[in-house]
Order: C-alpha cells, then sequence, then structure tokens
C-alpha cells in the first residue's frame, strides 16, 4: 500500500507574533537557522515515503507564498488550498478524501505539522516506520508519542499500556495537566507526550469521520465527489467554510477505542511559542535566549530576538522582547501563551497592516 505524506500548515502561529503573520506564519520562517520549518518537515518526510506522494494542507491566504516556499521541493499540485481555517479535522479529511478520490485507491497517511523542530531524523523514522508498519496491520489509529524529559504543563499527555511491542494500546487521552500531576506522569513512565503526529489509512480515518462526526464527513464526500470535475473549485469555495471548526483529537481520537501509540525520543519541541525558542538557539549562561546583538546586566532566562537592532537590558528576569520592523513585543514568558491574545485584539481593531 502506499505512503503518504500529509503536512497541517494552516495554522497561523499566533503565539509568535509579531515575528509571525497571517501570510507569513510560523512555518514559512527559518527559525533555526537551516530552512524554512515547512521545508524541514517535507525532507524529514522523504525518508518514509517518496516525493510524489507528499501533500501540504494550508490556507488559501498563504497559498502563494507556500508555493514559493516549497518550489524546489513540491509541484502546485501537491499544495492543497483551504478556503477557510477550520482546524485539524478539516484539514485531515480533505487530504483522506484527495487520495481515495483523486488517487483511486487507499494509502496510509503519515500526518504531520509543518513547524515542529526534531533534532534526530534518524530516530524519528524509525518510530514512523513502526508506526506505518502498525497501521497497516491493525487497521486502527495509530500515533506518535514523545517520551518526557521533563514535567511539561503545556502539552497534552497520553497514557498507554507496557509492551514490548513498538506500538502500545492508548489508554486514555489527558489535557495539559498541573504541575504536580505532570510529575507523577513523567515519574510513573505510563505517558507520553501528544505530539499531534498520526498515520493510519486514508479510508479507516473517514469511518471514523462517518461514525463520530457523521455531519463532517457529509461536507467532504460531496467535496470529494466533485474532486476532479469542473466543479471542484466552486463546490470547495461553498462547502468547506461550513465544515464546523474541530480538533481531531477531541472528535476522533478520544472517542475512539482502537488507537496505538508509539513511543518515541528524538529531539521534538513544537516551539510553539517563544518561551520554547531554547529548542532552537539554546540558552547563554544566565539562561537567557538570545538572537540579536546584545548585552544585558543582571537579565536572566530570558528571550530576546532581534536580528536587526542592538538590545540592552538591566535587571530583567523571566521577560520576553521581539523586535521586527513594524513591532516590539515584551511580555512575561509565563504569558508567552496568551500572545494569541494581542493578535485577537489586533483583529477587532481593524489593524490589518499588523495581522
Amino acid at each position: 500500500m502506499k505512503t503518504f505524506g500529509i503536512i497541517m500548515a494552516g495554522g497561523g502561529g499566533e503565539r509568535f507574533w509579531p515575528l509571525s503573520r497571517r501570510e507569513k506564519p510560523k512555518q514559512l520562517l527559518n527559525l533555526s537557522g537551516k530552512e524554512v520549518m515547512v521545508n524541514e518537515a517535507i525532507d524529514r518526510l522523504l525518508t518514509v515515503c517518496p516525493r510524489e506522494n507528499l501533500r501540504v494542507v494550508t490556507n488559501a491566504h498563504q497559498l502563494k507564498a507556500m508555493r514559493s516556499a516549497t518550489a524546489k521541493r513540491l509541484n502546485e499540485r501537491q499544495i492543497l488550498a483551504e478556503p477557510a481555517a477550520r482546524n485539524t479535522v478539516a484539514c485531515i479529511g480533505y487530504a483522506a478524501m484527495e487520495i481515495l478520490k483523486k488517487g483511486g485507491e487507499d494509502g496510509i497517511m503519515v500526518v504531520t505539522p509543518s513547524d515542529a523542530y526534531i533534532k534526530d531524523t534518524e530516530s524519528f523514522t524509525e518510530v514512523l516506520k513502526a508506526a506505518i508498519t502498525a497501521a497497516d496491520d491493525s487497521d486502527g489509529l495509530v500515533t506518535v508519542g514523545i517520551r518526557p524529559t521533563f514535567p511539561a504543563t503545556g502539552y497534552g499527555y497520553i497514557r498507554f499500556r507496557q509492551s514490548e511491542a513498538p506500538a502500545k494500546e492508548v489508554l486514555r487521552f489527558v489535557e495539559k495537566p498541573p504541575l504536580k500531576r505532570a510529575k507523577k506522569y513523567l515519574a510513573s513512565g505510563e505517558y507520553v507526550w501528544n505530539s499531534g503526529m498520526f498515520v493510519w489509512k486514508a479510508s479507516v480515518i473517514l469511518e471514523k469521520y462517518k461514525k463520530y462526526i457523521p455531519d463532517v464527513y457529509e461536507i467532504l464526500l460531496r467535496i470529494g465527489n466533485a474532486m476532479g470535475t469542473e466543479e471542484e473549485s466552486a463546490v470547495m469555495e461553498e462547502l468547506y467554510p461550513q465544515i464546523r471548526s474541530a480538533s481531531i483529537d477531541y472528535a476522533i481520537m478520544e472517542k475512539s477505542k482502537d488507537i496505538l501509540v508509539v513511543p518515541g525520543d528524538f529531539g521534538w519541541n513544537d516551539v510553539g511559542s517563544w518561551d520554547m525558542l531554547s529548542a532552537l538557539y539554546g540558552k547563554d549562561a544566565n539562561g537567557n535566549v538570545v538572537v540579536s546583538d546584545f548585552i544585558g546586566e543582571n537579565t536572566h532566562d530570558s528571550v530576546i530576538y532581534a536580528k536587526k537592532k542592538f538590545v540592552a537590558t538591566v535587571g530583567l528576569e523571566n521577560v520576553i522582547i521581539v523586535d521586527t520592523p513594524d513591532a516590539l513585543l515584551v511580555c512575561s514568558k509565563s504569558c508567552a501563551q496568551e500572545v494569541k491574545k494581542i493578535v485577537e485584539d489586533l483583529r477587532l481593531q481593524g489593524r490589518e497592516e499588523l495581522l
């Protein structure tokens, strides 16, 4: 059975504002200094599927920039554009329907986000291969779990049944826990972080849609039936925005019983907000992450990102400073997840030039 790599790249990266913008979000930024993040994701998936079977699902606002960024790796037909952002349920369902309807046969989908940092590609490949084998053998849903290295409170967790098999039975999904509970999860050895990476057959996941979210399935089926016809674009524009916004975790994974997880340890970090930038750049002797011409007196555990400006600080701790040509962000590291609220405020105020 063919294997398809599906890269979810339609997010706005709002917690990385002001560097991440609607037209050029985080996945189109070169944060690592090596390549833009979506291209790094493409290169990793080439270890488990052929180039022609790769698909990137992005937002229509980002289509032009996405095509430009990936032009040396993919052709335009491999970039699937969503007319409206509708979370991971719509994104994954759209890709599954495209495989079945345009490809004419079933295939195993390896679904990954576009903006995660992975240090050890070789170990990552081995985990994906184990997940692909499990999905092919079991006709079930397989997810990739990250062995926790600290009691993170910003990640969801997955509890699994201990076994010798690479793919282990999932017992339950757990929301982001408080610190005390996260420490217990870490100590038990029975939990992994939820990475948001999935492996399954296109036909299998669509059957789950039909069972658990039939309203979404019916819309996707109508879109699928129009694929390859003259009406495809018009049907997409009309029906896709009608799909309710929902996460695949809530809509499918937490309701299903036949779920397996393949735990892995490959230097993963979702780099979801500015306080996680140390995964890419490390910290100096004072615990600061610095991407700037910088002098800090009595400055500790802070993030300084200002590529085109000299920055000097005195007496700061646990602060984030991000400078771009048209905006300056200053916030407490403890509030890094709330940066997206600034984006919401700008949208309400009609400040389109800053979005």
